[in-house]
């Protein structure tokens, strides 16, 4: 569209299969920010490849060759990448300079990566923001805490208005799959209990 920047939104596994509606949203909020945006199939487990194979390597960067071939057209064309699921966001960001140290696509991909609050603030002008006259608790993504930080997203948050309550819980207590296997239930319960668990209760009650 004439006049309108173009972004490229990353549909990650997790939002393409299980919460498609956080994707469309994601495109909405980008159309009402004025920017053209376009979707790409999940048709990579982005973030299997370097967690969960973390041992082979050598699979690890193939995959993430081939993410870069299928983006090729939108990093030489310098488009923004806007990702919703932090977890992809620190591959991209982080995973994938340090599997390719040398490779220009990969440090170019790394670059045009943002999440959607860092674009949001960062990138889109004066888009207005919804009001939202709320308490709020936010408990940081870890990958999101620990590379692109939260600064964004309370940012954000205050201002649509809300009373912000960023945790100073660290882990969730699920940890990617751990929080999923049976053995290690109890230990998960017990880091959520630490912070973040009795914090959901608390404004569960205040509302």
């Amino acid at each position: 569209m004439a006049g309108r920047r173009e972004v490229f939104l990353w549909s990650d596994t997790f939002n393409n299969y299980f919460h498609p509606e956080t994707c469309r949203a994601g495109l909405e909020v980008l159309e009402r920010c004025g920017i053209s945006g376009d979707d790409f199939p999940a048709a990579f487990v982005l973030r299997a490849a370097p967690s969960t194979i973390l041992a082979c390597l050598n699979k690890a960067k193939e995959y993430l060759l081939r993410i870069m071939q299928a983006l090729g057209p939108q990093i030489a064309a310098g488009i923004p990448i806007i990702v919703l699921e932090p977890s992809c966001a620190s591959v991209f960001r982080d995973e994938l300079v340090n599997l390719f140290p040398d490779n220009a696509t990969a440090k170019k991909l790394s670059s045009q990566t943002f999440l959607l609050s860092e674009f949001l603030l960062r990138h889109a002008g004066g888009y207005e923001l919804p009001p939202l006259k709320r308490n709020v608790v936010v408990q940081g993504h870890c990958h999101h805490q620990a590379l692109m930080k939260m600064t964004d997203e309370v940012a954000l948050l205050r201002r649509m208005g809300a009373d912000v309550n960023l945790l100073d819980s660290g882990c969730c207590g699920m940890a990617g799959a751990f929080g999923f296997e049976k053995d290690k239930f109890e230990i998960s319960q017990a880091i959520g209990e630490r912070v973040l668990l009795p914090a959901v209760r608390r404004q569960s009650v205040r509302r």
